[in-house]
């Protein structure tokens, strides 16, 4: 089983040594890793390992039975053996940009949430923008605008973000509802990993996360369209 080592708070981190636990053409598994592997919306890190005899381009990094199996995009020299020591690298800008986008909508999420009472519903965070579905809503422009502009008011306060595992029982006892999916959690998930925006926000999530909102930048609301049966996306990128 592969330790997730960024959790619950060291998501800053890009670089580490592990050892090799499995090594195949399409995939190598490590004992533990900082690579996020794609779930909740955001895509997974890239990256590269590298070992004495080779190394290895990842461009993708999947959760599989406990395992995370880093998956090799190009090959240089021989596959590593079982227990090999190696250096990984992630992709930090690309990490940066994940990060900012999937507090952003956290953000946003929250600010919808409480102004409309809409609950967020889906979202895919990408590096160059993100995208969100609320559920029940119907924006028109003025309401666009006006979530845009509360959303930067939050950011703006740069307020820190808090991330560390907590006794699920607490959770659910102070999470607000529409916050959290927590049916779809396994009850044997416990304790939860959760991210915190001081006086702001509390949310159950495993992504990787900002230490403070001013790292953000400025939200634009680039696009929103209704996806029919009280579903409204909202698109947006960051400045």
């Amino acid at each position: 089983m592969t330790d997730l080592l960024y959790l619950p708070n060291d998501d800053h981190v890009t670089e580490f040594t592990a050892t090799v636990t499995e090594a195949t053409p399409e995939y190598i598994v490590l004992d533990g890793t900082y690579f996020y592997p794609e779930g909740g919306g955001q895509p997974a890190d890239h990256g590269t390992i590298e070992w004495d005899s080779g190394r290895a381009d990842i461009g993708d990094v999947r959760k599989n039975h406990g395992d995370v199996r880093h998956r090799i995009e190009s090959l240089d020299g021989d596959l590593p053996k079982e227990g090999t020591t190696v250096d990984a690298e992630i992709d930090a800008e690309r990490r940066a940009k994940l990060t900012r986008m999937h507090t952003a909508q956290h953000v946003l999420s929250r600010v919808v949430l409480d102004e409309y009472g809409a609950e967020t519903a889906g979202n895919q965070v990408y590096e160059d923008r993100s995208r969100i579905d609320f559920e029940p809503a119907n924006f028109d422009e003025e309401d666009i605008a006006f979530i845009e502009e509360r959303t930067n008011e939050v950011i703006d306060r740069g307020h820190s973000v808090t991330k560390e595992n907590r006794p699920r029982e607490q959770v659910e006892e102070n999470v607000t509802e529409g916050r959290a999916l927590l049916d779809l959690i396994p009850e044997s998930v416990d304790p939860l990993r959760v991210v915190e925006i001081e006086d702001f926000d509390m949310c159950p999530c495993g992504g990787t996360h900002v230490e403070r909102l001013d790292e953000i930048g400025r939200v634009d609301i680039i696009d929103h369209t209704s996806k029919g049966a009280d579903v409204h996306r909202i698109e947006f990128e960051l400045a």
